[in-house]
């Protein structure tokens, strides 16, 4: 019988001779290695980037669910109005012959308040509100009631400080005011067809300015969706002037009509007046403010006279 022949005896498990018998194993496998080193790398400062991009993105005020801008800042329109049909919650209030909304919709104009209007407007906001300021990031001022946000709570304006409120503001200022809440009381109702006559401003008609602190309290959550009508019940015409500049004073902010798969946008610019029927089919609401201030005044109307309110008198 032939001897039969041995094969190299094996290398113990373990004991790296194999290893040594495969050189370019080890190096395949540690080029491997490095290479998912590098691509982890590499996709970690994708994502980096990528995050960085998307709040930067957020803090121009961008939101994705916004599909059209009804006015863009840069725009000096002199009307633009769009019909939309009327939701049933006037039904449920007492309607009002040629007043009570029958045409419903959203429209924007800056021919009815200048700039300059505008910025005095404002300047009388910041004297008020220099007198408090909310906690959170949403602060109100409201010359009718005489509401004005301290801290985490409302003080009256009037009776906290008295007699030193003539120090604060003019004859001069509460006539502006009053000037400019009639030219967009005649603005809103030409759009709508209806007598100027027949609407009364109604509460709450409030300055409003709102920064990037962090919400304290429910009042400072301006943010979430809502429908006039529902939450004032007075309300039957809404208004805002914006008395401050999207991008070059604040980032965020933008006043967003929301519909089911198109939301719209207003980007608010100083003297720029923005008002809607105030039933559900113009549910709202405002961005978040990333950056700035944003200052506005919001002006309702009603047509039931049983709740309207006077115009603010210093004295």
């Amino acid at each position: 019988m032939a001897p039969q022949r041995r094969g190299a005896p094996k290398a113990p498990e373990g004991s790296g001779a194999a290893e040594r018998r495969r050189p370019g194993s080890v190096k395949g496998a540690r080029a491997l290695r490095e290479l998912r080193r590098r691509w982890l790398r590499a996709a970690g400062l994708g994502t980096c980037a990528a995050l960085a991009a998307l709040l930067l993105w957020g803090s121009l005020g961008a939101d994705d669910g916004v599909t059209e801008v009804l006015a863009h800042r840069g725009e000096v329109l002199p009307g633009k109005f769009i019909e939309v049909p009327c939701s049933e919650d006037y039904d449920s209030h007492r309607r009002f012959e040629g007043c009570s909304p029958t045409k419903c919709g959203r429209g924007v104009t800056d021919a009815v308040i200048s700039r300059e209007e505008a910025r005095r407007v404002r300047s009388i906001a910041e004297k008020g509100l220099s007198l408090g300021g909310s906690d959170g990031g949403a602060s109100i001022l409201d010359l009718h009631s005489g509401a004005l946000s301290v801290g985490k709570h409302f003080v009256n304006l009037y009776r906290y400080f008295g007699d030193k409120i003539e120090n604060i503001f003019s004859e001069e200022d509460f006539q502006l005011y009053r000037d400019v809440r009639q030219k967009v009381q005649l603005a809103v109702a030409q759009a709508f067809g209806i007598s100027a006559s027949s609407l009364h401003l109604t509460k709450p008609t409030f300055f409003s300015r709102i920064n990037s602190t962090e919400a304290r309290t429910a009042h400072d959550e301006y943010w979430h969706a809502h429908v006039d009508k529902v939450t004032y019940g007075s309300f039957d015409y809404t208004s805002l002037l914006y008395l401050s500049d999207y991008l070059d004073d604040f980032g965020g902010g933008r006043f967003v009509f929301v519909e089911e798969g198109a939301n719209t946008t207003v980007e608010p610019r100083a003297g720029r007046v923005s008002f809607f029927t105030s039933g559900s089919e113009n549910l709202h609401r405002v961005e978040k403010v990333h950056w700035g201030t944003r200052y506005a005044i919001t002006i309702a109307f009603t047509c039931n006279p049983d709740l309207g309110i006077a115009d603010p008198a210093l004295t």
